[in-house]
């Protein structure tokens, strides 16, 4: 399918929330409908040649009273998920009165496996069922997205002569307009995107910086690929895409395994149904989400390791709940956050409480494979602070010690200004690797890349501009030659290292014994 036809398929949707939603909901909570309700039409259309299959292996199941029926209904859907009601989304669209239609579509809605149920409780959807009917406006909503000029199905919408008037939707073309739909969203909502949206050509950029420099010694095999801030999946998926293209290039077979973190309930929801919309059936298993997942305080993968590991998280935000449910700065205990270096069998590696933006970065580096050949690498956007805040012996400075020591920092690459929605503040690429390759070894290379970028001809809350194809190539290239130029500096390890030393001195006091004060003592 070209371009052109995601594109009007995209805008068709887009325009679905003016003509509905316009006189119900703000301009920006629009999203709150409109995906999931992209999400249940894709996945309705997915599941319908299995629709009398998965009823049938129901009440089979029911017969014999089996209570653990997930596996066995996902075999009959032949997919990841499924639905058991006896409803499909065409069969709700003559409803008479409003009242049938809300019930029915809520016993629809309740028939989903709880995998789709978990995105649907985190996108908070159940709670606009009332405001939709009410409104009279959900069967409306039904219809549009069942509209004949669009198919949303995998299966080609075909005439009556047996030619295609519709082409089938693949489930990558499915995930692209999700995502697009996804970035329009948060676009429109500029002020918050930045808190769960990393611009797409930092998140190329970033993949590419941790890909091509080990692409002719990629082999065939699997790989697990992690972000501990994942917000709607998308370092995940382009990582995931950029190492399947470097790997063609060479000629190697490559699997991924993708996991992911996400706090923020809507986001997390929005990151599980891009996977699932994709075919990644597995992977979106594999994402933990939601309030109670903080990824510093309740890590979901304690005993994974990774090959690859990519992120963006929160930087001056504060941590403060998470220790404390810790056991606060004095109790903590976690083995990621109280380490052994040198001699010291508790070297703290805990950062104000204000900004817990680095402990990502130490969360990632204690799931580093170090048995393995590639060993693991690992892209990290922060702020200015991450590079010169605490003081000798406090936390961030431990951590960046710690790493240096290690000699796991390859390269820090400065960022242009305003790359990002909610802030204009400098932004640096931290990019790590335990497989250092022999002419990097005891160094780290500083790349300025502030002056390499593409002005926006319209400004999307604070980001005016972007990274073009152009500028990524000149940033990687000046990675990989990895020489002294005006926007290559390379230094020593030992460059970034000081200690706090105290000098105490004796007490010096000018004493004059003339008569006066002779006389006065």
């Amino acid at each position: 399918m070209s371009n052109d036809d995601l594109n009007w398929i995209t805008n068709f949707i887009w325009g679905i929330a003016d003509d509905i939603l316009r006189d119900l909901y703000v301009r920006g909570k629009y999203r709150d409908v409109v995906l999931p309700m992209t999400v249940l039409r894709r996945l309705d259309a997915v599941l319908e040649p299995t629709k009398k299959a998965v009823i049938d292996m129901k009440a089979s199941l029911d017969a014999k009273k089996i209570v653990h029926q997930d596996v066995a209904l996902r075999q009959a859907a032949s997919q990841a998920f499924y639905n058991t009601s006896k409803f499909m989304l065409r069969d709700l669209k003559g409803r008479a009165s409003q009242q049938a239609l809300k019930a029915d579509f809520e016993a629809y809605l309740d028939g989903f496996s709880p995998n789709v149920q978990e995105i649907l409780d985190n996108f908070e959807f159940r709670n606009q069922i009332p405001r939709l009917s009410k409104a009279d406006a959900l069967g409306t909503l039904i219809e549009k997205l069942l509209d004949s000029s669009i198919n949303l199905s995998p299966n080609p919408v075909k005439n009556a002569d047996g030619s295609v008037k519709h082409p089938g939707l693949d489930n990558h073309a499915m995930g692209t307009i999700f995502e697009e739909l996804v970035r329009r969203f948060n676009e429109e909502n500029n002020e918050e995107a930045g808190e769960h949206w990393t611009p797409r050509d930092a998140v190329k950029l970033m993949a590419r910086l941790v890909f091509l420099p080990i692409a002719d010694k990629i082999q065939s095999g699997t790989y697990l690929t992690y972000d501990g801030a994942c917000g709607t999946g998308g370092m995940l998926t382009v990582a995931q895409e950029t190492l399947y293209d470097v790997a063609g290039e060479h000629r190697k077979k490559v699997a991924t395994h993708l996991y992911g973190q996400e706090i923020n309930a809507e986001t997390y929801a929005i990151a599980k149904a891009d996977l699932l919309l994709k075919g990644e059936g597995d992977a979106a298993d594999n994402l933990v989400g939601g309030p109670q997942h903080s990824t510093l305080s309740a890590d979901a993968f304690p005993s994974r390791e990774f090959d690859f590991m990519l992120s963006n998280p929160p930087y001056g935000k504060s941590w403060k709940s998470d220790l404390e449910r810790m056991g606060g700065k004095d109790g903590i205990k976690d083995p990621r956050f109280v380490i052994t270096h040198g001699d010291n069998n508790e070297f703290s590696l805990t950062t104000r409480s204000s900004d817990g933006q680095m402990l990502f970065l130490v969360n990632m580096l204690s799931k580093m494979k170090h048995k393995t050949k590639l060993g693991s690498r690992i892209a990290e956007v922060h702020n200015g602070s991450a590079l010169f805040t605490g003081d000798a012996g406090q936390g961030e400075s431990n951590i960046r010690r710690w790493v240096i020591e290690n000699d796991w920092l390859e390269a820090i690459v400065a960022l242009p200004m305003n790359m990002f929605y909610n802030t204009g503040i400098a932004t640096y690429i931290w990019i790590l690797s335990n497989r250092k390759p022999e002419k990097r070894r005891g160094k780290v290379q500083l790349i300025d890349a502030t002056a390499w970028f593409k002005p926006l001809r319209k400004n999307l809350g604070k980001k005016n501009c972007e990274l073009s194809e152009e500028d990524i190539t000149r940033i990687c290239e000046t990675f990989s030659k990895f020489e002294e130029t005006e926007q290559s500096k390379i230094f020593p390890n030992a460059a970034f290292g000081y200690s706090k030393v105290t000098i105490e001195r004796p007490l010096r006091l000018r004493v004059e014994l003339d008569d006066h004060s002779r006389s006065v003592f």
